[in-house]
This record gives C-alpha cells, sequence and structure tokens, in this order.
C-alpha cells in the first residue's frame, strides 16, 4: 500500500483526537481503585453504551466476519447473530440486577452470592483463570489480527506490530485507567464507523470497475448482487479450502441470510447450535448469560440502574445494527477481487504466506482506498485494536488487583498501592497476550477454542440469580468439567465436527452442575438471606428465602417487572434482527428488485416492534428513577 504524506498526517491527528483527552483523566483514575477501574460509579448511560461497542470492535473482527462470508456465506454470521438473545437478556433481566448488586468487579458477586471457603476459592480461582488466561487469549486474537493487517499492508513482522501496538496501548492502559478507557472508546467509535464505511464503498468501487469498466460504488453495488445471487459456497472436507460455483442445492447460497437446511452439518454449526444452545449455554465474553467481563464492568460503572439497562440497551442495537454490514459489503467484494488464498498471495508476494487466510481478505481489500482514506482507515484500524486492548488490560488488570492481589495477597495497603498494581499488570497481561498470539492462527480458530472452554457453563450463569440452590461448588465443577471435555470430547470423538462435540460437552457439563445443586454443600442461609435483601431477585427459586428475609412479592415483582421485561426481551430481539435484515434486504435490491418487498415487511416489523420495545423501556426507566 502506498501512504502519502497527507495519509500520514491523518493518522497522527487520529492518534492525537483519541489519546490527548486520556492524559487530563489520569489524576481522577489515580485517586482510588473505584476511580481507576469503575470510574467513580459515575458513567451515563450513553457513554457506557458507546464503550460497550467499541470495545467489541477490535481489529480482529471485520477480519472474522470476512473468514464467515468467504467460507459459509453471510449466513455464517449467525455463529454471533444468535448472541442477541444473550445480548437483550441482559439488558432486561440483568443489568439492573448487576448495578444493585453494588459490587466493583463481577467477580466480587461470588463472595456476595456464596459462603464459605469456596466462594474465596472460585473468586480467586477465576480472577487468574479469567483475568490472566482467558482475557490473554481474547487480547492475543486481537493482537493476531493486527499482526495479518499490518503484514498485508505494511510488510510488517509480527513482532514489529506488537511493539508498536504494544507501546501505545500499555501507556495509556496504564495511565488513565478505565475513564480513559471510556473516553477514548467514544472517539474511536465514530473513527471506526467511518472508517469502515470508507472500506465497503471503495470495495464497491472496485467491484464496479472490475465488473462494469466503471468506478462507481452504487454500480458496484448492483453487479455485486447480480454476480453473487448465483453463486454458492462448497465448504471443502477438513482444511480443504471453500469452493465457489453456480447454486445447485448443494452448496450455501453465498447471499442468502438463513443457511441451507438441506446441508444439515453446516445449518447444525451455523444456525442451529448457536441460536437452539449456544447462547444460553457457552461463555464468551462479550456476550456472556447473564452478564459478565467487561460489560458487567460498564453496567457496575454506570452511576443508576436505568443507566445500566439504558447504556446496555444501546449497545446490543449498535453492536448488531450498524456495525455487520459494512464489513459483510467488504467482504463480499473481496470474493470478486479475492477469490481463493492464491489470488491474495499473489497481490502481496511480500506478505508472510503462514499468516494468509480468508480472514486477511479484509485487510487485502484496503488496498483499494484513495489518499486520504488510508489514512483514516490505518487509524481506525489503531483504533479498533487500541479500543479492546485497552478495555482488557483494565478489565483484566481489576480482577488481578482487586480480586486476586487485594484480596488473597496483600489486604491493607492503601489505594494508591493497588493503583499502582493495577499499573504493573496492564504490562504483564500484554507480554502474555502477545506471546499467545504468536501461537494462533486464525481467528476463526481462536473464537472456536473459546467457545468449547466455556462450553455449558452459560445456563449456571443464568440461574445463579434466580435459584437458591446454585452454589460456589456448582461453579467449582462447572469450570473443572467444561476445561475437560474441551480437551477430552475431542479426543474421543475424532471424526465429529465442532458443533458435535460442543453438545456433547454442554451437556456432560450441564448435568455435573445440576447433580451439584442437588447433591453438594449448600450456601449457607446468612448469605443466601443478605443477597436477597441487597439484590431482591426474582423467581420460584428463592420464595422460601424471600419470606424469611421479610421481602414480599409486591416489592420484588416491582423492583424487577418480569413480564414487562420479557416482553422487552422479546421486542428487543425482533427489532434488532427485523432492522439488520431490512438492511441487507433493501442493500441487495440494488441488483435483485424481488428482495425490495422483503425488506417493507421487515420495516413495518421493525416499526411496530420498535414501538413496543419503547414503550417497554421507558416503563422499567421509570420504575428505575423512582
Amino acid at each position: 500500500m502506498t501512504i502519502s504524506w497527507i495519509d500520514w498526517v491523518i493518522v497522527l491527528i487520529t492518534i492525537l483526537v483519541c489519546f490527548v483527552p486520556a492524559l487530563f483523566l489520569a489524576k481522577r483514575s489515580g485517586s482510588s481503585t473505584t476511580e481507576f477501574f469503575a470510574s467513580g460509579r459515575s458513567v451515563p448511560w450513553w457513554l457506557a453504551g458507546l464503550s460497550m461497542v467499541a470495545t467489541t470492535f477490535s481489529s480482529d473482527t471485520p477480519n472474522w466476519v470476512t473468514e464467515q462470508v468467504r467460507r459459509y456465506g453471510v449466513a455464517g454470521n449467525w455463529q454471533w447473530w444468535a448472541f442477541v438473545l444473550t445480548g437483550i437478556a441482559t439488558v432486561f433481566f440483568f443489568a439492573r440486577l448487576w448495578r444493585r448488586s453494588g459490587v466493583l468487579t463481577d467477580l466480587e458477586f461470588y463472595e456476595l452470592r456464596y459462603s464459605g471457603k469456596e466462594a474465596s476459592l472460585v473468586r480467586g480461582f477465576r480472577a487468574v483463570y479469567l483475568g490472566l488466561f482467558f482475557n490473554c487469549f481474547i487480547m492475543g486474537m486481537v493482537t493476531l489480527a493486527a499482526c495479518k493487517i499490518a503484514n498485508i499492508l505494511f510488510g510488517l513482522s509480527p513482532w514489529q506490530t506488537i511493539l508498536l501496538t504494544g507501546v501505545l496501548n500499555v501507556v495509556f492502559a496504564a495511565h488513565s485507567g478505565l475513564w480513559g478507557v471510556l473516553v477514548i472508546d467514544m472517539i474511536q467509535f465514530f473513527i471506526k464507523m467511518t472508517a469502515v464505511f470508507a472500506a465497503a464503498w471503495f470495495s464497491l468501487v472496485e467491484v464496479g470497475r472490475r465488473l462494469g469498466n466503471d468506478a462507481n460504488g452504487w454500480l458496484g453495488l448492483k453487479l455485486l448482487v447480480e454476480r453473487l445471487s448465483t453463486l454458492q459456497v462448497v465448504q471443502g472436507a477438513g482444511d480443504a479450502q471453500p469452493v465457489m460455483s453456480t447454486q445447485n442445492g448443494t452448496g450455501q447460497p453465498i447471499l442468502d441470510m438463513m443457511p441451507n437446511f438441506s446441508m444439515s452439518d453446516l445449518a447444525l454449526m451455523i444456525f442451529i447450535l448457536p441460536i437452539a444452545i449456544s447462547w444460553w449455554a457457552n461463555w464468551y465474553p462479550g456476550a456472556e448469560p447473564g452478564g459478565g467481563s467487561y460489560i458487567a464492568q460498564r453496567m457496575l460503572a454506570s452511576k443508576s440502574e436505568k443507566d445500566s439497562l439504558g447504556g446496555t440497551l444501546f449497545f446490543n442495537i449498535a453492536h448488531y445494527v450498524l456495525r455487520p454490514w459494512p464489513w459483510i459489503i467488504t467482504a463480499l467484494c473481496s470474493i470478486i477481487v479475492y477469490p481463493d488464498l492464491a489470488s491474495i498471495k499473489a497481490a502481496f508476494p511480500t506478505a508472510d504466506p503462514t499468516l494468509i487466510g480468508h480472514d486477511s481478505a479484509f485487510p487485502a481489500m484496503l488496498k483499494f482506498l484513495p489518499v486520504g482514506f488510508v489514512g483514516l482507515m490505518i487509524g481506525g484500524l489503531l483504533a479498533a485494536n487500541s479500543s479492546t486492548i485497552l478495555t482488557h488490560l483494565n478489565w483484566g488488570s481489576s480482577y488481578l488487583v482487586h480480586d486476586f492481589y487485594r484480596r488473597f495477597v496483600r489486604k491493607d495497603a492503601p489505594d494508591s498501592h493497588y493503583v499502582n498494581a493495577g499499573r504493573v499488570s496492564t504490562v504483564v497481561l500484554y507480554v502474555f497476550a502477545a506471546l499467545l498470539s504468536l501461537t494462533m492462527s486464525s481467528a476463526q480458530q481462536a473464537f472456536q477454542v473459546l467457545l468449547s472452554i466455556g462450553a455449558g457453563t452459560g445456563l449456571l450463569y443464568i440461574a445463579r440469580w434466580f435459584w437458591w440452590r446454585v452454589s460456589a461448588w456448582c461453579e467449582i465443577v462447572a469450570m473443572v468439567v467444561s476445561l475437560v471435555t474441551s480437551l477430552a470430547v475431542p479426543r474421543l470423538m475424532p471424526g465429529a465436527d465442532f458443533a458435535t462435540t460442543t453438545i456433547v460437552q454442554v451437556g456432560i457439563t450441564t448435568l455435573a452442575w445440576l447433580i451439584t445443586a442437588f447433591v453438594g454443600p449448600q450456601t449457607d442461609r446468612a448469605t443466601l438471606l443478605s443477597f436477597v435483601r441487597k439484590v431482591k431477585p426474582a423467581g420460584p427459586g428463592w420464595t422460601a428465602q424471600r419470606a424469611e428475609a421479610g421481602i414480599s412479592d409486591r416489592e420484588v415483582a416491582e423492583e424487577n417487572r418480569i413480564g414487562t421485561s420479557m416482553i422487552g426481551w422479546v421486542s428487543g430481539c425482533v427489532v434488532i434482527w427485523s432492522s439488520l435484515f431490512a438492511i441487507g434486504n433493501f442493500l441487495y435490491a440494488s441488483g435483485d428488485p424481488s428482495r425490495v418487498a422483503d425488506a417493507w415487511i421487515l420495516t413495518g416489523v421493525f416499526a411496530v416492534s420498535g414501538l413496543v420495545l419503547l414503550s417497554v423501556t421507558r416503563k422499567l426507566w421509570a420504575a428505575s428513577e423512582g
């Protein structure tokens, strides 16, 4: 890629605009651990929501989406679209509960909800397990994407990319705390969205030039849809590459937003498993059943229950509606420009061949950006990388310092000591993540590893809010069994695909912790009653405890409004899916007029469900204020 001085000026301006404001927040963030890790619990809903969106828009996200589209067609995105169910459930059932709990981190919740040494054991173990291992694994995925992008665009080696991005991220994460992360996220969100829209547009311009001899984006969209509407993708067996061919029913139509159900193995993996099981059964940061990780961190940092609910709702709508189509359009264009891996390698002969995969097609499309937009995209990619890495450094540091070091190693030091410990831990976390990134090969591989390790634990994280029998031992058993099965099941079932092994893992892990709930040691009565008085959880699973604690059913009903929340959950999911698919059909209509009717029907569904969602949200906001 040729980069002009204008582009470098834009990159510099982008970095300054993103990071300089955070410099002024260091004094406030360093005043206490509450400020450093939770922004003093005073974050408004719009800032919390923007930060969640920016954090989940990392440098690996467009790469991963591109790989799904090239391997499984647009329908491959159901692997993450299904988690709409999880995200909206968090909005209406868990956001207010998290804020009501008053804990600083979601791991502190364990000693609020459970009792005995086992509660402390779970908190301490998960502080290291999630804060170090899981957290660094996710940062490794993001760093791997940055390495692939930098190698394609600039010919940088992985170590050069790691050093360049690492210095920037570590310095600011250690300096500004969560307040700095939130402000940086807010600015970066707008830069990143502008950059990916530019990438999609100029990808269409290139398609127009290639297919219609006219560098026109609207013509490119029309020709793109016309060309791809007749094609299907057939996934090769094992490590074989997917093959494009004319539609004949034996493959997945590229543009279809639903899977070809006659291909049972494909439909099981990309749609049936996610929509039927994964959203409630698998733990994955950013889409955790019951809420958790950095999403819980933002909810806990919100200044009220209302802000917690509003921020999480805004995040889910922006996450699933605003962001996907620019990535998808760029991915579809890449099929025209780079129909296979060999064409990517031919276009970038100096790139490291070991780093080139289908997820490399997204950065490969960026070579068609004109002067000025190249600098914007480089700045946007830096922003995408930083917003995610900064959050994970702060979030992981909060676990290691607040939930492990402060809780079990040194309990009586001044707050300034723990803030400094948090700053040191950010450096350690990034070093581990950088080393781990060098062992990965693709975003899809890392995504499946994370889902596999957390398979079967998700239902537990929902049930603990509604059923007193869920204990710390249930959590211990679930963690151990899910980890063991993630290693053992693929070896015991060597011919099984990922979907099948995941279903087996979910079944074994869920059965194990359910048995523990009935036969294992129980949480002591005093802890359960204290939890009920503080959080006021709903559901029949707490009936006896509420009665003993003197909490009336009417008070719990007014606090939680489960019926209203259920309507909000359903309408929220419909709003997101209908608007997401309406946008897609309007885009497709440029080359396939038959899509117009579907687009308007979906728009009508969106309007009706949107009115219901707005009404429900207003009621819950009013209840939170009251």
